[in-house]
């Protein structure tokens, strides 16, 4: 009998997250019998067009974390069906016999490339921070080679432009990135120094490696100064994430919102007070809090319960802080709002 492929972990108890509700995921009362995947879709969105909490993703599409490395394997033009009866998604058909259920595991399609597939989030909002440099440890800050000499006495620097740098070495390539120390990353709770955002200048090579080496800048998103700093370039962050909830309870905090604006909305970039020391791991879902209202009542104050509002997605993660996605909100986004497990 032909297989179907069922998309719905909670079928599967062998694919459970340890940490997530046993329940299934609850069907949306608009959601659609199919839907065809179209370029630019993400499976974020595809999952919120059937279920009601998209960041279950993991139990909707039947991904077990320990074993599914690349969860890209959904492309334009697949048929999506939901079939009511059982709960359950499959590609291209219906679920006709439960017994015959197999786990859906990635696969290279003839003459489509992996790059054709689907991201898990929209990979636009993201992708300038996965490549540069975003959180600076002091220890980093303290030994990073430095700029100490223009070209011709110029002020500024450009593409193209001559500087002179001290402290590169050659065991990390010919190479590297120009950043200029931003904000301090402070602990609202305890008061410790997190980091120091890196404001990202641009790319510099080097032409002549010594005590005083010759390099050139080769792109040049912002203007770059002497005192500048300069960082090799790290491996590229994996853009093939595992939606789920945190293993353990995290409790964070909202410190900064990219671009130094007070709110955030969709698709907004935050940064969060817990990193990977706390247990926090790219690809997690945290559920957005805003405290509760002080009201009056019979001369007294009260404090309102916390409002829930909105889901982050963490991307990039660093000892101490991270980087999320906002991906749903109904509320603006405000510094010190609360990230919690879902």
């Amino acid at each position: 009998m032909r297989k179907i492929i069922s998309l719905i972990c909670f079928l599967l108890p062998v694919l459970a997250f340890a940490g997530q509700p046993e329940a299934p995921p609850q069907i949306r009362s608009d959601a659609p019998d199919q839907y065809i995947v179209v370029k630019g879709d993400t499976l974020w969105d595809i999952s919120g067009k059937f279920f009601s909490d998209p960041w279950r993703w993991p139990y909707i599409w039947g991904m077990n974390k320990n074993t599914i490395k690349d969860p890209h394997w959904i492309y334009p033009g697949e048929r999506i069906v939901l079939d009511r009866a059982s709960g359950t998604l499959s590609i291209g058909g219906t679920v006709t016999d439960r017994s015959d259920t197999i786990k859906l595991s990635p696969q290279i399609r003839a003459g489509i490339g992996m790059q054709d597939a689907i991201p898990s989030i929209p990979s636009t909002a993201i992708e300038p921070f996965l490549s540069q440099p975003l959180v600076v440890a002091d220890e980093v800050l303290a030994g990073a080679p430095v700029l100490v000499g223009l070209h011709e006495g110029r002020v500024i620097l450009g593409s193209g432009d001559i500087a002179y740098a001290k402290g590169l070495t050659g065991e990390q390539g010919n190479k590297w990135q120009v950043y200029r120390p931003g904000k301090t990353f402070i602990d609202p709770n305890t008061r410790e120094t997190l980091g120091h955002e890196a404001i990202y200048l641009g790319e510099i090579e080097v032409r002549e490696l010594a005590d005083i080496s010759t390099v050139v800048v080769t792109h040049s998103k912002q203007e770059i100064k002497l005192g500048d700093r300069l960082v090799a370039p790290s491996a590229i962050e994996s853009r093939n994430y595992l939606p789920r909830a945190p293993d353990s309870h995290i409790k964070a905090s909202v410190i900064s919102i990219y671009g130094g604006v007070s709110q955030a909305g969709q698709n907004t970039v935050i940064t969060l007070n817990k990193g990977e020391r706390d247990g926090l791991q790219s690809g997690h879902v945290l559920a957005m809090y805003r405290k509760g209202r002080i009201v009056q009542h019979e001369g007294k104050d009260l404090a309102m319960p916390d409002e829930r509002y909105g889901y982050l997605f963490v991307f990039r993660v660093f000892e101490k802080v991270s980087y999320a996605l906002v991906m749903q909100t109904r509320l603006p986004v405000q510094l010190m709002d609360h990230a919690l497990t879902p």
